[in-house]
């Protein structure tokens, strides 16, 4: 479906990450492209719903027989449900211990960002749990929450959806 995401004014000369741009509303996300196995459109009917894992779990799909777990990252981030579009789009990231969709409300481009370009993560306190994010980016007026998928992918609640289909 998006067979380049790269957009050449977004890119920052040098040596740095790369991120794949994802938005959640008006939010933009970044995740490490090397996670990144496939952007694929979301299809509801291809989702096969699991009883008893937690809401943030869409369901399974098979993909080239592998059964992968789809996380709605709405959901997962307590953010406000929406329809979904012809713009959804599930990112299938391939993980360290597992592979996984995610379900977001759309994917921008790749952005290469420095490390001057990449603030720490802010403390919230204990509010709001901030162990799942690396830090903010900010290229120009773009800001980026900066998203550890790995981190955030290999949870305990996730350790749920692996005993559910096992």
């Amino acid at each position: 479906m998006f067979t380049n995401l790269e957009n050449d004014e977004n890119q920052v000369e040098g040596t740095g990450q790369e991120y794949l741009v994802f938005r959640l509303g008006t939010q933009e996300y970044g995740i490490d492209i090397l996670k990144v196995q496939e952007i694929r459109g979301y299809d509801a009917q291809s989702v096969t719903r699991i009883a008893n894992v937690p809401s943030f779990i869409k369901g399974v799909t098979n993909l080239r027989g592998i059964i992968v777990p789809i996380v709605d990252m709405r959901i997962k981030f307590n953010l406000e449900s929406v329809e979904y579009n012809h713009q959804t789009v599930v990112v299938i990231l391939n993980l360290e211990s597992r592979v996984v969709g995610v379900v977001v409300d759309g994917v921008s481009d790749v952005l290469m960002l420095q490390p001057s370009h990449i603030s720490a993560a802010p403390q919230f306190g204990t509010a709001f749990s901030t162990e799942y994010l690396t830090g903010i980016g900010t290229l120009g007026e773009r800001m980026l929450i900066l998203v550890d998928i790995e981190k955030l992918m290999t949870s305990d609640e996730m350790a749920l959806v692996e005993n559910a289909i096992a």
